[in-house]
């Protein structure tokens, strides 16, 4: 006898029990063709949970490896637009089903179309009572001419976010996001020196990161009539928005929005759906917001790849001949092709999407020059080209980069040791000085693409803390021993800590030597918690790719797995490599890595059709 839909959903092992129940509701809630009604409820939420903001209808039999029988099309569709349980956008009804056989859940269509929304109305609004001439001026002290035709792209960013209340600028590591918006703010405040400014990054790690960019670059001669008014106190997002303790709404939103003129965002390629469009909701018609990220990265953790479809990855967009016409009277410049040195003045298309004007990508990197090995593999990974990234590795004509075949998992531990030993023990030695710690921590880090496995995240952080006893490095037998590094990987809004802070156990002076978890805050201070009131947590002496989004560490080793894994992207290959600043070294298989380079992460949303076609 077949087995009913709900049956079938309960019975597949891909399922979790919020996806079954959610199955259930809908199944209840719909009355009628309830089969089809539950299996998109019960997809719609598994997509969720990977990382989707919806469901393609029409591609999920191409894309999904589920054991289904998938109705027809647009009997399917059919069967959705009737039923009393799913709605056309606008409607509040739990599902909702737009014109391009997407499903959503309707909470993120509602993210996705009020972030839209709200995007698109900056981008086609001039910023007001911009003075031209204090301008000009300002971007002609700031970025001197250059003594070759090569478009300064830092200044066509800084020019797009003085003209736009909305501006996204890209790059890749090194390519001086962090200085450009120094230059920016800068610009701000000579046109209104009383406007405030709100600086913010998705963890306190990318915060504290962001403050001390800014600090380093305001202190340069070219600020000293603006050096006191820019400011270098950043937050968290959470932070800056005002969590509410236990709940996922801020004091700061729509109702009660920011009073800040400007807002900067840096690592805006970890913000998912629903805090970017939080955060956007929270912010008045005149507040100009800037968004700094690199687009190539890993996309959030929760559900969303913002950034990239806010700048439409994988497609080239002109500036619209009005902006390249204004641009080039105020710096006597031509925005040019950036790929070709000797290229003529770039002949702007016309755009779909006043969004072109708006998204800014840097091209120069001054990390990785043209005799860094980092940058050579990187820049092969993001172009899909496995064959010339790993070339430049095995071929060792870069000393900043290396590949080396991964062992069997038996052997991993051993072959691990030196590295580990070097990496670590200069930490683990300056225990009586904890800033200190936290600055030579962070100058190692072991980088893994899975969680599970030997070569995952779990199996890692064993090897390494089994080694470094046998080097007693660390004490035998305790769980909190002095110097055991942690990662809060559960937001705790009432602690203040969020997921991906890293805090670091040592004994407290103040307590008779007990073990406390010290964790540092964007002040340059620390500050210390008991082991039993943290949040959910786990050893980071190893980390994954996905976590280490935000952070930069002298060398990195990226540990592949052995067998290929649909988490094997480009992006993750990419984002390993460029969070380290000095010496990288990847250990896999060449199956494996050509297997990852080969593919693209991919998330479905709306998001990108919203903001680039009209």
């Amino acid at each position: 006898m077949k087995k009913d839909m709900i049956t079938q959903i309960c019975d597949s092992g891909v399922f979790s029990p919020l996806d079954i129940h959610f199955a259930r509701f809908m199944a209840k809630l719909a009355k009628k063709d309830v089969d089809k009604i539950a299996l998109a409820a019960a997809l719609v939420s598994h997509h969720k949970q990977k990382g989707h903001i919806c469901l393609d209808l029409s591609s999920v039999k191409k894309n999904l490896d589920i054991p289904f029988s998938y109705p027809d099309l647009e009997d399917w569709l059919g069967k959705l637009r009737k039923s009393s349980a799913v709605g056309n956008p606008g409607q509040y009804k739990p599902m909702i089903l737009d014109d391009k056989s997407r499903v959503y859940l309707y909470r993120y269509w509602e993210y996705q179309d009020k972030l839209a929304a709200l995007i698109k109305t900056r981008t086609t609004e001039q910023a007001e009572d911009i003075d031209m001439a204090v301008l000009k001026k300002g971007l002609e002290r700031l970025f001197p001419a250059n003594q070759t035709d090569e478009t300064d792209w830092q200044k066509v960013a800084a020019f797009t976010a003085l003209m736009k209340n909305f501006c996204v600028i890209s790059g890749g590591p090194g390519t001086g996001k962090t200085t450009t918006v120094t230059k920016i703010l800068a610009l701000v405040l000579e046109q209104n020196r009383k406007q405030s400014i709100a600086l913010a990054a998705p963890t306190g790690k990318a915060a504290a990161r962001l403050q001390e960019s800014i600090l380093r670059e305001k202190n340069k001669k070219p600020y000293e009539g603006v050096r006191e008014a820019i400011p270098e106190d950043a937050s968290t997002i959470h932070r800056l928005l005002g969590s509410v303790p236990g709940s996922p709404y801020f004091r700061h939103n729509a109702g009660n929005p920011l009073s800040a003129d400007v807002v900067v965002i840096d690592e805006a390629s970890m913000v998912d759906m629903a805090l970017m469009s939080k955060l956007v909701q929270s912010l008045s018609p005149r507040t100009r917001l800037i968004l700094l990220g690199d687009k190539d990265q890993l996309a959030s953790v929760e559900a969303g790849a913002v950034l990239g479809d806010i700048c439409d990855t994988g497609n080239i967009h002109s500036f619209s001949e009005k902006f390249c016409e204004d641009f080039r009277q105020i710096t006597g410049h031509a925005i040019r092709v950036p790929s070709d040195d000797n290229a003529e003045p770039a002949t702007p298309r016309r755009n779909r999407s006043e969004m072109s004007n708006s998204v800014v990508q840097l091209h120069k990197s001054y990390r990785f020059d043209k005799n860094s090995g980092i940058g050579a593999v990187s820049h092969a990974v993001n172009s899909g080209d496995a064959e010339a990234a790993l070339t430049h590795m095995k071929k060792g004509e870069y000393g900043d980069i290396c590949w080396k075949t991964l062992p069997r998992p038996d052997a991993l531990p051993r072959d691990i040791k030196d590295t580990v030993i070097q990496g670590f023990q200069s930490y683990l030695k300056a225990i009586d000085d904890p800033l200190k710690m936290f600055e030579l921590f962070d100058r190692f880090r072991i980088l893994c693409a899975i969680r599970q496995g030997r070569y995952g995240v779990a199996a890692v952080n064993i090897y390494v803390e089994w080694i470094l006893r046998q080097a007693n490095l660390i004490q035998p037998y305790r769980t909190w021993y002095k110097g055991r590094p942690v990662m809060i990987t559960r937001n705790d809004y009432h602690l203040r800590l969020f997921n991906g802070d890293i805090g670091i156990t040592l004994p407290d002076a103040d307590a008779n030597g007990e073990a406390k978890v010290f964790f540092p805050d964007t002040e340059g201070t620390l500050r210390k918690l008991h082991p039993f009131r943290l949040p959910e947590h786990e050893t980071v002496y190893a980390m994954t790719v996905h976590k280490s989004q935000g952070s930069e560490f002298d060398k990195v080793l990226l540990l592949l797995p052995n067998k290929d894994s649909p988490v094997l992207t480009r992006e993750l290959i990419y984002t390993g490599i460029t969070r380290a600043k000095e010496n990288a070294e990847v250990w896999g298989t060449e199956r494996v890595f050509r297997d990852a380079v080969s593919r693209r992460i991919e998330r479905a949303s709306g998001l990108r059709d919203a903001l680039w076609e009209t």
